[in-house]
């Protein structure tokens, strides 16, 4: 594997782990605004337990992700900047109003409400911002010779492969949020909110499968060369598609008792692992553009020094840093689980 190689699969990573994360994130804030007025459910309480301080977690991927960019493909930093204009200044806006509100609910009782609705808000429309930017890498938006790229508005905004995106994102952000919170209820022993989250997730995953359909039919018409490299590797589609079923599948089957049907926990694991793989075989069909047609990841690569240099203290930090957030979300999820169920005794 080159060093180039080693490079882009480092910055895939980082795109891979925020999506995750950052889905359950922002899907657990619309949840929370969609059922707070069914209090007898308690599925608010649980999506606003879950919310913080796992956005303090999430947004230490973008910071990565940020660094391994400039550091690593620093020739492709002002095209990639181009792309990300329109979308991440509309993300920054509302990731700053939504953590305002996060930091002042923990302190003022007044701003939980608001809180609620910031997050359902901004829960919707971040992720469809943060997925748009995957079309304008592959469809030849970012125009002009080097040092002068431009976007082109009127071409992305009149795409339909980008609309199809952005509803893929919105619907996975759904879906995973809905299939984590379900989960997170059950070992609460919150079954009303259980049963509430696990029917989202059985409507949202059929949708979010409509929509990658869309998305596969708009590649075709609109970026032939990225479907044809992505058909290449349909045999892992197809495996990504059996976890989709899997994941399905567990949200029917008894778990302890008939009354309460479905295993989130195993619907979560097959799920991410699905996405892990659709985003794999997308991810080596756009190689080795970064952004098509003018940047490489050879053109913007760094020199072979500096990578090693970057390359050894990102090992070094996945190394101290992964361990530390597995043994965080295991303290977190425990932690919050006792915190509610006190909260519902006191009550």
């Amino acid at each position: 594997m080159s060093n180039a190689l080693l490079a882009i699969t480092l910055v895939w990573g980082f795109i891979f782990l925020y999506a995750i994360m950052a889905s359950m994130d922002f899907g657990a804030g619309f949840w929370a605004m969609t059922y707070i007025k069914k209090e007898e459910t308690n599925a608010t309480k649980i999506a606003n337990s879950y919310l913080s301080p796992t956005w303090e977690v999430t947004n230490t991927f973008v910071v990565g992700l940020v660094i391994a960019i400039y550091s690593l493909f620093p020739g492709a930093v002002f095209p990639i900047g181009v792309a990300l204009i329109v979308p991440a200044s509309l993300i920054l806006v509302l990731l700053c109003i939504r953590s305002a509100f996060l930091v002042f609910s923990h302190s003022v009782d007044k701003y939980e409400k608001a809180l609620t609705y910031i997050s359902g808000l901004t829960g919707l429309i971040i992720p469809g911002l943060l997925i748009s930017v995957l079309p304008i890498t592959h469809l030849g938006f970012v125009e002009g010779v080097r040092g002068n790229e431009e976007l082109n508005l009127s071409k992305l905004f009149t795409s339909p492969n980008e609309y199809a995106f952005v509803g893929f994102g919105i619907m996975s952000t759904l879906f995973l949020s809905s299939l984590l919170l379900s989960d997170y209820s059950k070992q609460a022993d919150e079954m009303k909110a259980y049963k509430i989250y696990r029917r989202d997730a059985m409507i949202t995953g059929p949708l979010m499968l409509v929509m990658a359909l869309l998305v596969m039919l708009t590649l075709k018409n609109e970026a032939n060369w990225i479907y044809q490299g992505m058909m290449e590797n349909s045999a892992l589609l197809f495996v990504s598609l059996v976890f989709f079923i899997i994941s399905g599948i567990a949200l029917y089957l008894p778990y302890f008792s008939k009354q309460v049907k479905g295993m989130p926990r195993l619907a979560v694991i097959a799920i991410i692992i699905q996405y892990l793989i659709g985003s794999y075989v997308y991810g080596i069909a756009h190689l080795p553009y970064i952004i098509y047609p003018n940047v490489t990841i050879l053109s913007g690569f760094t020199d072979p020094t500096s990578f090693r240099a970057v390359f050894a203290t990102y090992i070094v930090g996945f190394a101290i840093l992964v361990p530390g957030f597995y043994y965080f979300w295991s303290i977190f999820m425990k932690d919050q689980r006792r915190k509610f169920k006190r909260r519902q005794m006191s009550n």
